[in-house]
């Protein structure tokens, strides 16, 4: 199946770059899920959330179309990653006790996802996709980020990605709606690990693809300006967006 491929080409950036979610998101996954025995992380990249999820779940399977991200994921002895695609997976059938998608909904053909997750989903089972779009620093920072966001990268996104900035709420997921609670991820970061997050975004790869320059090269000087001192940590947070449901059947 023909898929997006917009990160196996910086997926060691992507690994080292990008933040990581918090330890209750995932724990309250485990709460809702019927019971502890599988989870399925669709669409798992490089096995941030699979890794996660590992701490709850005894066994975790991780999918993702990409080999490449597959092939640089985080080993973990819980975790069995397999190169596969979220809409037709060697899961058997009724066999996860829960299903989650970090970051990666957008990219799917969501109704054969959903009818790949009544064929694999436990009576009950959790789906539980959350995704994240800007950060927050401060205003002088998050005035450098918006620009580049939009101004600059704004033709180099692909379409799919206004899914994340409004929280996928237009998405029709056709399952009982869970209310999940308010979830932020946070790390402390310096302006360099800011600026290297940012040479991750896919629309940053790409405008280097088609114009051969380098867009948070050009931001980086205003950006270390609105930040004070380069070296010194300041707190980064993303608001995540979660739509959760369960499976009845």
């Amino acid at each position: 199946m023909n898929f997006k491929d917009l990160f196996s080409g910086h997926s060691d950036l992507y690994l080292k770059a990008r933040p990581h979610y918090p330890d209750v998101l995932f724990a309250w996954v485990a709460q809702q899920a019927p019971a502890l025995d599988c989870v399925w992380d669709a669409g798992c990249g490089n096995g941030q959330a699979s890794v996660a999820l590992a701490k709850h779940f005894r066994h975790v399977i991780a999918t993702d179309p990409s080999e490449k991200q597959v092939g640089n994921a985080i080993a973990d002895p819980r975790v069995e990653y397999r190169n596969e695609s979220a809409e037709h997976t060697s899961l058997a059938q009724h066999s996860a006790d829960a299903v989650t998608v970090a970051q990666a909904l957008h990219w799917f053909d969501l109704p054969a996802f959903i009818a790949e997750v009544r064929r694999v989903a436990k009576p009950g089972a959790l789906l539980a996709a959350w995704c994240y779009a800007n950060c927050s620093v401060t205003p002088g920072v998050d005035k450098v980020v918006a620009h580049l966001y939009d101004p600059i990268l704004g033709e180099y996104w692909s379409p799919e990605r206004r899914l994340v900035d409004e929280g996928y709420v237009s998405l029709e997921i056709p399952f009982a709606p869970v209310t999940a609670p308010a979830f932020e991820m946070r790390v402390d970061w310096n302006a360099r690990q800011l600026l290297a997050y940012l040479t991750s975004w896919s629309a940053a790869q790409k405008y280097t693809r088609a114009t051969g320059h380098d867009a948070i090269a050009a931001i980086a000087d205003e950006l270390v300006a609105a930040w004070g001192d380069a070296e010194q940590v300041k707190p980064v947070r993303w608001d995540l967006a979660i739509r959760a449901g369960r499976v009845i059947y």
